[in-house]
């Protein structure tokens, strides 16, 4: 094997073809990492031994929900910062700790190189290359995704060709990402904003005709805009935020639908299922009205903005 590279592993089809891919086009030896950020994606031993059965020489899972929590999600929610007024940032804030991530593993194995499975059309490319390169400005990076010039057919034969153990199909409607602060959901007949999302395209919060009939109350305890409690009963953020997430999807609240201005230029209709994410920041949002006055309420929602930019634009690393 030639040079030794560290993919970001998320277990699905881009990821999975790029590890023969790299082998074949980079003479490389692949070492596969994948974080858990939560949100119910199971991962574990399953996703190791599908890497290493798609030929990677090793492969890493690290469970980092609870760095996810304490780093960067109760720091975006204090900061109040919900991008462009809809969309909490669940997955622009797991991309700078997979980076980091990314650069950590790649040190202790020796590698210069780090890989993810990122198209040219998305925002998530941006926030990996900056955030690798604002880390470690030495490495390189490589995107398959972004060279191969595969469509999903394409891609989909290729794994088969190569014996890469995945349950897929080429009917696929959607393109989905989720962690502990959201889902989401985008690609296939969303594109149309015209179009009324269909109820097969969510999976975390029920339509309001299966709601229960009667409310549910919460009682939630900040400390220093920190959430640390629900009906006074302390718990850890991930507990927290999964109890949440839970009361809240059950009665359809969390549901997202955005025309989304990317970073890369182009608007894009993007559905997001985010329950605590949107119970929280309304009960943050309400703690901040009952002891801040309007002089610093206006000053507080400039700095958010700002701060969900940073967020989504991929500049945690950076001194912007």
């Amino acid at each position: 094997m030639g040079t030794k590279v560290i993919l970001a592993y998320s277990g699905g089809l881009d990821t999975s073809v790029a590890i023969p891919w790299l082998m074949e086009n980079y003479n490389a030896e692949v070492i596969t990492l994948t974080i858990d950020l939560g949100g119910g994606k199971g991962l574990g031993d399953d996703t190791r031994e599908r890497a290493i059965q798609a030929g990677a020489t090793k492969a890493l899972v690290i469970d980092a929900k609870d760095a996810f929590v304490q780093h960067f999600v109760f720091p975006a929610l204090q900061a109040g910062s919900i991008y462009q007024g809809q969309y909490p940032l669940a997955t622009a804030l797991g991309r700078p700790l997979i980076a980091r991530y990314l650069v950590e593993v790649a040190r202790t194995e020796g590698a210069a190189t780090v890989a993810h499975g990122c198209t040219g059309k998305g925002n998530d490319q941006v926030r990996f290359d900056l955030g690798v390169t604002n880390l470690e400005p030495e490495f390189h990076i490589i995107a398959p995704a972004r060279e191969w010039g595969m469509t999903r057919d394409e891609e989909i034969d290729y794994a088969k060709q190569h014996n890469i153990p995945l349950s897929l199909s080429s009917n696929k409607t959607y393109s989905t990402d989720e962690n502990l602060w959201g889902r989401s959901i985008e690609a296939g007949d969303l594109e149309d904003p015209w179009l009324e999302p269909p109820e097969a395209a969510f999976s975390w919060t029920n339509s309001i005709e299966k709601t229960p009939d009667q409310p549910l109350y919460l009682e939630i305890s900040f400390e220093e805009g920190i959430p640390v409690a629900i009906n006074h009963q302390r718990m850890n953020g991930i507990s927290l935020i999964e109890q949440i997430s839970s009361f809240a999807g059950e009665h359809g609240i969390g549901r997202i639908d955005h025309l989304e201005d990317r970073l890369v230029g182009i608007k894009s209709r993007e559905l997001y299922e985010a329950p605590a994410a949107t119970v929280l920041h309304i009960s943050h949002r309400a703690l901040e009205s009952a002891v801040l006055d309007r002089n610093q309420l206006r000053f507080k929602d400039s700095v958010s903005q700002e701060y969900a930019d940073l967020v989504y634009n991929g500049l945690w690393y950076t001194k912007f």
